[in-house]
């Protein structure tokens, strides 16, 4: 049938595909391609991704993305790592934990707050199992920030000198 063969065909497409074909992640395409992590969301492999929109990103201190694009293999590689959960997660499993180990090796906390589903008691889960070929992705409101990366702006608020992390302005 039509539909049948429509719906396989979008299923056909990789996590990159349906950002980049989506329109409210452009920040995020820009950003993974950058950082040389497109062929990784594209390929071979189950992935959850929590994709933060164009609004999520616009809503960081002025400055910030242009100043991680800059350092696109260190800082912005390590957050965008942080949104991305080894493995095909749908809504009614996340829904059961409490925390997910990232690629970028930190977990982020997982909360149900009045019927959502809220990532580091800041990101709400907006749009729910966006089905790829090689993943699933669940639209997020805000941009999640590993705690090393918060830590390390911290410490270079204070004065002290920043642990091998660029300066980003993060604030949380």
């Amino acid at each position: 049938s039509v539909v049948a063969a429509q719906a396989e065909e979008e299923m056909a497409q990789s996590i990159v595909d349906i950002a980049v074909a989506d329109g409210r992640f452009t920040t995020l395409v820009a950003a993974v391609q950058a950082a040389g992590l497109a062929e990784t969301l594209s390929g071979e492999g189950q992935f959850t991704v929590f994709a933060p929109t164009d609004d999520a990103f616009a809503a960081l201190p002025e400055g910030t993305v242009e100043s991680l694009l800059e350092d696109p293999e260190g800082a912005l590689r390590d957050i965008l790592l942080y949104h991305v959960a080894d493995g095909a997660v749908p809504a009614e499993t996340v829904v059961t934990l409490d925390s997910a180990t990232t690629l970028q090796g930190e977990d982020v906390s997982i909360a149900v707050v009045d019927g959502g589903v809220v990532l580091n008691d800041s990101a709400n889960v907006v749009i729910t199992d966006i089905m790829a070929s090689n993943g699933i992705i669940h639209v997020i409101d805000s941009v999640l920030l590993p705690p090393s990366i918060v830590a390390a702006a911290a410490e270079e608020e204070r004065g002290a000198p920043a642990a091998r992390r660029p300066s980003v302005g993060l604030q949380q």
